[in-house]
């Protein structure tokens, strides 16, 4: 932009900060636009929009206080964290890049907030969500776990690639990307820089859009498809958005109302995809703690072998999740066995678990006066299997002629 007005031959005496009107008034003259100097507008965008992620921080933080909660920890809320703090980085770029401040002392240093801070925590909020379908499509098409390990190693990815990006711009002349030009007192982002970050942005989401292809075929009740496809048309709309802007609009730095529009823009779609991520479960914990969870528990349940969750009913010091695995057993709500080392079972299980979404056994897995036997147990029971020693004169739970009923019709043995 002040390349394009030097090279037009008008010459622009140095001003000082007092001359910030004759510059807004040159420049509306000599680019056709309506140029606004920042004012209250733009202080109260800042604030807004600081709110927005405020919100959205009280809700991240209230996550991991209930982590516990089943329903918030199967949403990786350590990956969720990582997309807000990058969404947050990527909105103060947005302050000084968009124009809602004076460009003087350390807003003059125009590549650390327009590469470094936008550019980057744009493309990593982009990626970190690409890596995040990346694992579901693992764990739910592939049947492959997606484990700590396979996610330092994508985080990696993820840093490697979009600091080596933005380290080739920041080495390359400012002339060709971004710089501060002390005369107009703004940041001159070139059109070349701003056509190959917009590429490199369709080209990440367009792999993206082959990942949300491939997860279709989940079937799980937790909607994980459509939760993929919201996140996808809310950051395409940002993308149309966000070209039609930079193309069509090229000093839409100087223009109040178009600089404003696309910091909401990037304000609400970042912080929508928080919330669509983990909003929901958040808000049932509030309003319908107990009974959400339960729900949530009997249609994991239902999912059976269609589902790569883990999940645990147990009580305090046992396993963290009772995996369910693809050979349909399934962890039962709420049970769990306390057999002694010597101990048999006294009670034929007959068709007690004929429900096809709960424990299946037979009288096969669990004979009668049978010695206990671990490998002849269901996966999910072996994993909420608890062994103690017997104790001397005390009598084993075992020998009772029945089960002792619990509500909603399960068994204790």
């Amino acid at each position: 932009m002040p390349a394009a007005l030097a090279s037009s031959g008008i010459r622009v005496p140095r001003m000082d900060p007092g001359s910030r009107e004759s510059v807004r008034m040159l420049l509306s003259y000599t680019f056709g636009v309506t140029a606004t100097n920042p004012d209250s507008a733009d202080t109260i965008t800042i604030a807004a929009s600081g709110a927005v992620y405020g919100l959205t921080g009280i809700m991240i933080i209230y996550a991991w206080c209930n982590y516990n909660y089943r329903p918030i920890k199967a949403k990786n809320l350590t990956w969720v964290t990582l997309i807000y703090l990058s969404a947050v980085l990527w909105y103060i770029g947005n302050i000084g890049a968009n124009g809602h401040v004076w460009i003087g002392g350390v807003w003059k240093n125009c590549k650390l907030w327009v590469i470094w801070f936008r550019v980057l925590f744009c493309y990593i909020f982009a990626t970190l969500n690409i890596v995040r379908f990346y694992a579901l499509d693992r764990v739910f098409n592939q049947k492959k776990p997606f484990t700590k390990v396979a996610g330092l190693i994508a985080g990696a990815i993820v840093i490697i690639f979009n600091v080596v990006f933005c380290l080739i711009n920041q080495l390359i002349s400012g002339k060709l990307t971004v710089r501060f030009v002390d005369t107009f007192v703004v940041c001159d982002v070139t059109q070349g820089f701003r056509i190959a970050a917009l590429v490199t942005q369709w080209i990440l989401w367009a792999g993206c859009a082959v990942l949300i292809f491939r997860l279709r075929n989940i079937q799980s009740s937790f909607n994980e498809f459509r939760e993929s496809v919201a996140i996808f048309a809310v950051i395409i709309a940002l993308l149309t958005e966000s070209t039609v802007t930079y193309i069509h609009f090229k000093y839409y730095t100087l223009e109040k109302n178009r600089r404003i529009q696309k910091t909401l823009m990037d304000t609400i779609a970042s912080n929508l995809v928080v919330w669509l991520i983990v909003g929901y479960p958040v808000l049932m914990s509030i309003f319908r703690r107990h009974r959400y969870e339960q729900s949530w528990v009997e249609r994991l349940a239902k999912d059976n072998n269609k589902t790569a969750y883990e999940f645990t009913s147990n009580q305090p010091n046992t396993t963290s999740y009772a995996k369910m695995h693809d050979n349909s057993d399934s962890a039962f709500n709420n049970s769990q066995l306390n057999i002694g080392e010597n101990e048999t079972v006294d009670y034929q299980y007959g068709n007690m678990f004929a429900d096809p979404g709960s424990l299946r056994t037979d009288s096969s897995t669990l004979r009668a006066n049978g010695a206990y036997n671990d490998s002849e147990l269901p996966m999910a029971l072996r994993t909420n299997l608890h062994i103690r020693r017997p104790v001397l004169n005390n009598p084993s739970m075992f020998n009772s002629n029945s089960p002792a009923p619990l509500p909603g019709t399960r068994a204790v043995l």
